[in-house]
């Protein structure tokens, strides 16, 4: 099945794939990937490096200048709503949750920009929890490997992926295909002469008939 070589592929490029956004408490992970909407991991990394040596605790993050968060992040773009984000997260944590990131999507997906992708990229990663979180990325690769249609939003691409594929490969397929989607099949210009899923891919037909 086609399920299966498109796993034995990525296993063969990622075999231990981990999320890229550097992260040393639970907070962080939450907050970094909310920074994450609309721009790459590298250059939020480059950011929270600042800010969460600057704000190390939850504490410190609530109480912020908000204008000085701004400043922090501005490279990462629309800097001024996320930097509301950060601080409200920090104050909901620490109000409601003890200052402890929950593994409960219904509370996470009440937090101020917090959506069901930023929930399942934080459950997967902290704890364990089986979910497929669809970015650019994965919505992109789903649709060439006629996984999802084109016209499919994510959360129908999500329930796709998780019907096509095992419930235990779907934490490691998500960051395996947020990669492979990152440094193979790249929006624009995408490697596919050494790709070995280019015979079930829609793109490369679509090339090859031009």
């Amino acid at each position: 099945m086609n399920n299966n070589i498109i796993e034995n592929y990525l296993d063969e490029l990622f075999i231990n794939p981990r999320c890229e956004l550097n992260y040393n408490k639970d907070y962080e992970l939450l907050i970094a990937t909310v920074l994450s909407a609309q721009t790459t991991d590298k250059r939020v990394n480059e950011v929270t490096n600042i800010l969460f040596k600057k704000y190390d605790n939850l504490e410190k993050l609530k109480n912020a200048d908000l204008e000085d968060i701004k400043e922090i992040i501005k490279p990462i773009g629309t800097f001024n709503k996320k930097a509301i984000f950060v601080k409200e997260i920090a104050k909901y944590l620490l109000d409601n949750c003890n200052g402890i990131v929950p593994n409960d999507e219904k509370i996470l997906t009440s937090m101020p920009g917090v959506g069901i992708k930023t929930s399942n990229v934080v459950r997967s990663n902290l704890f364990n929890y089986p979910a497929i979180a669809v970015d650019t990325h994965v919505s992109r690769i789903s649709k060439r490997l006629n996984i999802a249609k084109d016209k499919d939003d994510v959360l129908t691409i999500e329930k796709k992926l998780m019907k096509y594929f095992p419930k235990k490969s779907w934490s490691k397929l998500h960051h395996q295909l947020v990669l492979f989607g990152r440094y193979h099949c790249t929006a624009k210009n995408p490697n596919c002469s050494f790709c070995k899923l280019k015979t079930i891919c829609k793109y490369r037909g679509i090339k090859n008939t031009k």
